[in-house]
């Protein structure tokens, strides 16, 4: 398994392509190879490529335009290729489940575009947050029914372990649940502080990760992305490196 660096950690020194340029850089220096592109610029294909390749990185998933992927599967999956990155990300549910029709939607929405998606040589990812592991109508967990609504080769899961914890799920036990269809999960940890949960950097919080990563491996996980949606107020780039020495620590790098 190798690390890598959610870009979305640092997405407020990304809204120009001269910040993303030195973003690339500065997560290259600190010793990540691999980086998740979210929440940062409009950039062409070709100029992340060439940036990508400068410093020695290789981009393994995004967080996409939805309603791109929803309409224009195929033309998202060839502008991936440009920058060798195969796998389209989609980073949250469009209205957040905040109604049950957010649901069926989203299946009747997108189901068709992971079939063209796989089709034209890409792959679909999902990414969890805490609502997923509501319960649904029928007494299932939204999650549950998102793995059997979708088959395996067409859509995988970007499984974020703080948010599995904040919504009362295991990680571990999740990875191992999905097993197959984890090629890229989140690492994030989890704190507490005034009595309230916290994002932290890997290893400075309360998941056990020796279980997470012993589960990722079993599960055919080949990327560890490092993502830490709030920092409060230290900088960024520090949460990523100490999240980078403690996995590096691990015997990953």
């Amino acid at each position: 398994m190798i690390s890598g660096a959610q870009l979305y950690t640092v997405r407020e020194y990304c809204k120009d392509l001269k910040g993303l340029e030195t973003t690339l850089k500065k997560v290259a220096d600190m010793g990540y190879t691999t980086v998740q592109l979210s929440g940062v610029c409009a950039y062409e294909p070709e100029w992340m490529a060439e940036k990508l390749s400068g410093n020695g990185l290789k981009c393994v998933l995004t967080h996409y335009d939805v309603n791109k992927i929803r309409t224009e599967p195929e033309k998202t999956v060839q502008e991936h290729k440009i920058f060798g990155c195969r796998r389209v990300g989609i980073g949250c549910m469009p209205g957040g489940l905040g109604k049950p029709s957010d649901y069926d939607d989203f299946v009747r929405g997108f189901r068709d575009a992971a079939a063209r998606i796989k089709a034209a040589g890409g792959y679909l990812m999902y990414h969890n947050h805490n609502m997923e592991f509501m319960k649904a109508a029928d007494g299932r967990l939204y999650i549950e029914k998102l793995a059997d609504e979708f088959p395996a080769d067409e859509m995988g899961f970007t499984l974020d372990t703080y948010w599995i914890q904040y919504g009362g799920g295991d990680p571990a036990a999740w990875i191992e649940k999905l097993s197959g269809r984890v090629p890229c999960i989140h690492l994030k940890d989890m704190s507490c502080v005034d009595k309230q949960p916290r994002m932290a950097p890997v290893g400075d919080g309360n998941i056990n990760f020796d279980r997470v990563l012993e589960k990722a491996e079993k599960a055919g996980t080949e990327y560890l992305l490092v993502e830490q949606d709030d920092c409060y107020g230290e900088n960024p780039f520090d949460c990523l490196k100490r999240s980078y020495e403690y996995l590096k620590a691990q015997g990953i790098n």
